[in-house]
């Protein structure tokens, strides 16, 4: 970790302000809440708000005051009246971007990474003959082999690019000790070279994520096993940083509706803002998660 003092516990909770606060959310923050007051550790809100379309002010509030209102206080964080508590700031992703450059660009000068120039138009018609060919849909690197001086000129034609990761190691596993399920293991050459940002203005989730969570000396991810399948392209991202230790990931069950598909908006009620509008009170909601 960045900074972090030795055995300290620090988890974190990290939506994107794009809708109110979801009741699987909730319960993911519930976890982290509890872990780190069982060991005496810190809890921490990062507001993960890189997509300026879809991030609203009002869904960040909505999420902050459904917290306060479980009782899930947290010891770092932005707080209504638009500022922070606690020294791991900024905790909005939008005011980080000088920092997420920064690694980008390093990335660059180390041959870690690359710039792709491909259109919408070509990477679809590469997946679909991937898909065709039976094999895992993936980038095939087709930019890694443009010289300096063919990078230079479609820069100085305005054209659209991402950043990719250098997937050296095709033939590698890649492995974690997940606290609830044991040993996970990937194939890196199912990764492809992914991408890390679109230019330098927008970084995607597995770039941004790694950085922050290094900087902020998050100790533990506890989070949805949805996200198990971008641990490790995290990781590939964190060993291609440098970054020291790995926190350690525990991947949660998701909460399921009766059809045994994942809760949405078609099973009923998703908001804690909805059950608050229907009476419920906070204990019982808790409850009601601790127990799901």
């Amino acid at each position: 970790m960045a900074n972090q003092e030795e055995n300290e516990i620090r988890v974190r909770l990290a939506p994107s302000p794009t809708g109110p606060l979801h009741v699987g959310t909730a319960r993911t923050a519930l976890f982290n809440y509890l872990f780190a007051k069982k060991n005496e550790g810190k809890f921490i809100l990062r507001i993960e708000d890189t997509d300026p379309e879809r991030s609203k002010d009002k869904w960040e509030k909505n999420i902050i005051k459904n917290l306060e209102w479980l009782g899930l206080n947290y010891d770092e964080g932005p707080t209504l009246d638009s500022d922070s508590k606690g020294s791991h700031g900024p905790y909005r992703q939008s005011e980080r971007m000088n920092l997420y450059k920064k690694y980008l660009e390093r990335l660059l000068e180390e041959d870690k990474a690359y710039r792709c120039f491909c259109t919408k138009e070509e990477l679809e018609a590469q997946k679909e003959q991937q898909i065709k060919n039976g094999e895992p849909p993936r980038y095939t690197g087709k930019c890694r082999s443009l010289t300096e001086e063919e990078v230079q000129e479609k820069l100085e034609q305005g054209k659209d690019f991402v950043i990719r990761l250098k997937n050296v190691d095709h033939n590698r596993g890649i492995k974690f000790d997940d606290v609830i399920r044991g040993e996970v293991e990937f194939e890196s050459n199912l990764l492809g070279d992914f991408a890390l940002s679109k230019k330098f203005e927008q970084p995607l989730y597995n770039f941004a994520v790694v950085v922050d969570d290094y900087k902020m000396d998050i100790s533990h991810v506890i989070r949805g096993e949805d996200h198990i399948p971008n641990t490790p392209k995290q990781i590939l991202v964190r060993e291609a940083l440098e970054f020291e230790e790995s926190p350690k990931f525990a991947h949660l069950p998701l909460i399921l509706g009766a059809d045994e598909s994942k809760l949405s908006k078609r099973h009923g009620a998703v908001s804690i803002t909805e059950y608050r509008k229907q009476g419920y009170l906070p204990e019982a909601l808790i409850n009601f998660m601790a127990f799901l």
